[in-house]
């Protein structure tokens, strides 16, 4: 009985590809992912690390334990076999009104962290480099002087830029000095640490005995190695916790892999049940054939296995290569031996595991469906009994769990929420929701093929021949579609999470920083006329500029009573946000922002509920004596703009005798990208000149930022799930592939009917779109929601969004794809003789 399955398996090599392509594609993403893991890493450990890779010694430097003293540096200098040895400090200082990050470092050799582009390097104390982007937004050009405080300093004292210098990573406020320069003008007397190169010849361990006589005995000296190996871990560590985030992934794309594999054993069983009806005639039992079947399912899984891992080992390979020759500094992988065995032994368990249901089925056949002409027996419609029970029980319980998330989700007063356990709720119930899926997938195919293959019958006798194929095997194509659905179901959630978590990104960035650049008095005063004057006269470079007024002390009072607990009052603007145009992302949590009008204010959510408040209430601002009745018509779900607590008219500021000098203004770059950006920031400073007590502040950085992280996350998450809508279109091509293998006759017989194959091949086409179109619908029906589900158990305040546009892209994909999957099985049909296959029996 074994060797007649085995050797069939072996004369059906097509079939057998067939059959385990999905574990072939779970084992080269499993492999691929180790492999990815292991590049990543290898290459933040090599290119990471902020330590020059001549640094043979470090002193100091480490979390824990003390600083090495000024006076220690000449002494290390001065030790036999040190070739070279440089101090490191890093110390923040106050330029102006603006913020620099000032790092020792010696400016040239192999210990050099900058390279020199422009000017000269500085070698006096009150001297300083600065980068590029430094120099642009902080108007430090060359030979400029300057004066700042920092470190021990408490007196501004004079800095000359003499120098521009490149970095790896330019964050637009970074300066460089040698730390002889750093420690004489800021006053230090402890250095960060001090890096060592060892001279040729000399061992690093009879300089670091050398030390241990200059050095008190709780200062660290640590390896060169050892110090870049700590910090490429920290890097590498934040690459540990993505894959840790892959690896979930990747376990729910090799759960549906087996799906797809047992759906393939399914059609192949069923289309050989009279040759297995004929092996219970001779007197083969059910365990000899469960036994048989269960054999040919281990070939399929090992052969799949080890085509998997020896494709993802070719690939892991040649990438890193390849990219290293287009200039890219990545590291090659190892060679996982015993991950590559472990996957290969987990594609057989894989496959036996999923060939045992659809085994223990086929053996129940009953020995006279050998006399039956046809060599195939019809596949049930029903699900059972017990998996009907099964399917109900899951279903609810994925309904309560949805439901018991749901009555946990915080409240805008909550302020102590721990998403965690929300969180877990709604995991468990989408795995009940999903399981309960694919135990009732059979009936509820039947609805949705109602639904989505309408359009198709209209098509005429080809769609109706379509849609039939697909409702005649409710089993396989429920199988197929689920999969399908999960990931649609995971995408669609993607999707909808990002694009409301863009919505609150883009409505907080709205409130905190509502235009490209800011600039502001220090300590709340009033700005200086002519340099308002001077800003809206730079039109060239700043497309609008919009002055406001804050006040910090204006209190809410009722009957004379004064309301909430703000001390010494709720800060207020009265900035025009109609002006702005980031006005259209926000939003609010009740009533209207365009009703803000002479006595008519709008507050925040936490101003709200301090005073408790409401829209249409009637309160009184409050300052120096002065009061104004106002009337809140809105309230903000967040903190006001400029993270105020009311927005007022300006009129009712000149009626609380607010001075009407402008405390700060807004403005936006009339070019774009960074050389738009940088001329609005010369033009403002211009305008600045030598005002004291001035401020600039580049708010659109931070939008950058956020823009990047968010963009990056939600691609990160798309490329994930991804691998599981993979998995699923491996399954709608091999599933339509089988189809087809086994179907010879059905195809032969609708040509002779007069199918012409151009017909036949886009019938059996549209059947594969069809599997995309049901699974598709099934997902966003249940992505949708529980990604709205999501998004709130977070404990964020973002609206639903549903981006129509990605969604229906979604959708349209899937059918794309899955019809592309059975264009190839379908031209093989098509190229079958009616004659010839009208012969084939068995």
């Amino acid at each position: 009985m074994l060797r007649t399955q085995v050797s069939a398996a072996a004369r059906r090599p097509g079939r057998l590809v067939l059959t385990g392509l999905a574990v072939v594609v779970a084992s080269f993403v499993v492999t691929g992912t180790v492999l990815a893991q292991q590049i990543t890493e290898r290459t933040a450990r090599d290119t990471l690390s902020g330590t020059p890779a001549a640094t043979s010694l470090v002193v100091g430097g480490a979390a824990e334990g003390p600083r090495p003293a000024v006076a220690t540096l000449p002494r290390v200098q001065a030790l036999p076999g040190v070739a070279e040895a440089v101090g490191r400090v890093e110390i923040g200082l106050s330029v102006g009104e603006s913020y620099l990050n000032l790092r020792a470092d010696p400016g040239a050799g192999p210990l050099s962290t900058v390279r020199l582009v422009r000017g000269t390097y500085p070698d006096a104390p009150g001297e300083i480099a600065v980068t590029e982007r430094t120099a642009e937004r902080l108007g430090l050009g060359v030979g400029t002087v300057t004066t700042g405080t920092g470190g021990e300093r408490a007196t501004p004292g004079p800095l000359t830029v003499t120098g521009v210098v490149a970095t790896e990573a330019d964050a637009g406020y970074d300066g460089y000095a040698p730390a002889a320069a750093v420690v004489s003008w800021a006053g230090l007397t402890d250095l960060d640490r001090i890096d060592l190169r060892v001279a040729p010849g000399t061992p690093p361990d009879a300089v670091r005995q050398r030390l241990a006589a200059q050095l008190p005995p709780d200062v660290a000296v640590r390896g060169g190695d050892e110090v870049r190996a700590a910090e490429a871990d920290a890097a590498a560590e934040q690459v540990d916790n993505l894959f840790a985030l892959v690896a979930m992934f990747v376990a729910v794309a090799v759960a549906a892999a087996a799906l797809v594999v047992t759906s393939a054993f399914r059609i192949v069983f069923a289309q050989r049940m009279r040759q297995l009806a004929l092996l219970r005639a001779v007197g083969a039992d059910r365990a000899a054939l469960v036994g048989a079947l269960t054999a040919e399912g281990a070939l399929t899984g090992l052969v799949a296995g080890v085509v998997g891992v020896a494709a993802a080992l070719a690939a892991g390979h040649v990438l890193p290569a390849v990219l290293r020759g287009f200039g890219l500094a990545v590291s090659s992988p190892g060679v996982p031996v015993g991950v590559a065995a472990a996957v290969v032994v987990g594609a057989v368990a894989l496959t036996v595991l999923a060939v045992l249901a659809p085994a223990f089925a086929a053996a129940r056949v009953s020995p006279l469906e050998a006399l039956r002409a046809a060599s195939t027996t019809g596949g049930r419609r029903d699900v059972g009994v017990a998996r009907l029970l099964a399917g109900v029980l899951l279903a609810a319980g994925a309904v309560l769990a949805g439901a018991a998330a749901g009555a946990r989700l915080p409240t805008p007063e909550q302020e102590v929420y721990d998403p965690m356990s929300t969180l877990l709720l709604l995991v468990g119930s989408g795995a009940a929701a999903f399981f309960a899926l694919v135990a009732l997938g059979p009936l509820v195919v039947r609805p949705v093929l109602a639904v989505v293959g309408w359009p198709l019958r209209q098509f005429g006798p080809l769609g109706r021949l379509a849609v039939g194929g697909i409702g005649g095997a409710p089993r396989r194509a429920a199988a197929v579609s689920v999969v399908v659905a999960l990931g649609v179901t995971l995408i669609a959630g993607v999707l909808v999470g990002g694009a409301s978590m863009r919505v609150l990104a883009d409505r907080e960035l709205a409130l905190s920083a509502p235009a490209d650049v800011e600039v502001s008095a220090t300590g709340g005063g009033p700005l200086p006329d002519a340099v308002v004057a001077r800003a809206e006269a730079a039109r060239g470079a700043l497309a609008r500029v919009v002055p406001y007024r804050r006040a910090v002390d204006v209190a809410l009072t009722r009957g004379g009573q004064r309301l909430g607990t703000a001390d010494p009052g709720f800060a207020t603007v009265d900035l025009d946000v109609s002006a702005l145009p980031t006005a259209g992302d926000l939003d609010v949590a009740e009533g209207t922002l365009a009703d803000r009008a002479p006595g008519r204010v709008v507050l925040a959510s936490w101003a709200a509920r301090d005073t408790g408040l409401r829209v249409g209430d009637t309160v009184a601002l409050a300052r120096a004596g002065r009061t104004v009745e106002v009337r809140v018509v809105a309230v903000l779900p967040d903190h006001g703009p400029l993270h105020a607590q009311v927005l007022a008219d300006p009129a009712d500021l000149d009626r609380l005798g607010v001075p009407a000098a402008p405390t700060g203004l807004l403005a936006d770059a009339a070019g774009g990208g960074e050389a738009g950006r940088t001329a609005a920031v010369r033009a403002l400073r211009q305008a600045i000149g030598g005002a004291d007590g001035v401020g600039l502040a580049v708010l659109a950085d931070e939008r950058d930022r956020n823009d990047e992280v968010l963009r990056a996350l939600v691609w990160i998450a798309v490329g994930l799930v991804s691998l599981t809508v993979l998995v699923a279109v491996v399954g709608v091509g091999s599933t339509t592939a089988l189809s087809v293998v086994e179907r010879v006759r059905e195809a032969g017989l609708l040509r002779a009917l007069g199918l012409s194959w151009a017909g036949l091949r886009t019938t059996l086409t549209a059947e594969s779109g069809l599997y995309g179109l049901i699974g598709a619908a099934m997902g966003l029906v249940l992505g949708v929601p529980y990604a709205w589900l999501a998004v709130k158990a977070l404990g964020v305040d973002a609206p639903l969004v549903l981006p129509v546009l990605p969604l229906a892209g979604l959708f349209a994909v899937l059918v794309v794809l899955t019809a592309l999957a059975g264009v190839l099985p379908a031209r093989r049909a098509a190229r079958v003789s009616p004659v010839a296959a009208l012969g084939i029996d068995g």
